[in-house]
């Protein structure tokens, strides 16, 4: 993958492997954190070497993060949250947003990642009225996670689930729609998904040799799925206004150089009935 990034001294903690890139932490260093190893900002800067609409991606992934959970926890009313995928904490993580809006907001992070894990007490520190807690879990196991988030979340009432940038590392499409499926069908109506995942209607080849440099580095592979495949994820749900969109085009104002340019990552929020 290139030439090292240079050795800042940071030694990773136990259990955690610092020889291979992993995702969390390529897409903690696109976003200006802290926590990641030079194999990752190796692997990043290559990746950006060949597409350097990346980081683009990443900072309107993550501002599509903060309007949806503003969205659900303000106009939809929503008080509770099961982000799965969580990566590493960052700049408006999701309890931030919420209890911004809605400070008894409870909020469920899931991940796998053990570094995420040795960061969790940064995405545990909710404000008193609310909760926050960290599942260590894979989205391969929906039973476990539902079980887990149930000892924090009423799952009687409505809950807005978090899929981001999570789904494209599910192989298989049709698991991938299973997964979400099966969380969908264990929460109550008035639940709201949202989901984004990467695309390659935008910026066509560029990305895919990309997202192929990626595959080959990382322990984590990750596949594109175009537009109406995301969308597929919302079936049975009333996928809301704009509809399966880039992110940067979610409910995004105009700044003062007009709209946004659109992204390769689409998105959408849909509501259980």
């Amino acid at each position: 993958m290139g030439e090292s990034a240079p050795d800042d001294g940071a030694r990773p903690e136990p259990g955690i492997d610092d020889t291979v890139p992993q995702s969390a932490r390529i897409w903690n260093y696109w976003l200006g954190g802290k926590d990641n190893y030079p194999v990752d900002r190796a692997a990043g800067d290559q990746f950006v070497s060949v597409y350097p609409q990346i980081v683009d991606v990443a900072r309107h992934s993550r501002a599509f993060l903060s309007r949806a959970v503003r969205y659900m926890a303000g106009t939809a009313g929503i008080r509770q949250f099961l982000d799965i995928g969580t990566g590493l904490p960052t700049v408006d993580n999701t309890h931030e947003v919420a209890q911004r809006a809605a400070p008894d907001a409870r909020i469920v992070y899931v991940d796998n990642d053990p570094l995420v894990l040795s960061h969790a007490r940064a995405l545990l520190t909710s404000r008193p009225e609310g909760t926050t807690s960290y599942v260590d879990a894979d989205l391969r196991d929906p039973d476990r996670i539902l079980a887990e988030a149930g000892r924090t979340l009423d799952l009687g009432r409505p809950v807005g689930l978090m899929l981001l940038n999570i789904l494209g590392h599910i192989a298989d499409y049709d698991e991938a729609r299973s997964i979400v499926r099966h969380l969908v069908d264990a929460l109550p109506p008035g639940s709201h998904l949202a989901v984004a995942d990467g695309t390659d209607v935008v910026t066509g080849e560029a990305f895919r040799t990309a997202i192929g440099l990626w595959n080959q580095a990382s322990d984590t592979p990750y596949h594109l799925r175009t537009p109406e495949l995301i969308g597929g994820y919302f079936a049975g749900l009333e996928v809301l206004e704009p509809g399966v969109v880039p992110v940067s085009r979610w409910r995004a104002e105009p700044g003062p150089f007009g709209e946004p340019d659109d992204v390769d990552e689409f998105c959408a929020v849909g509501v259980k009935s």
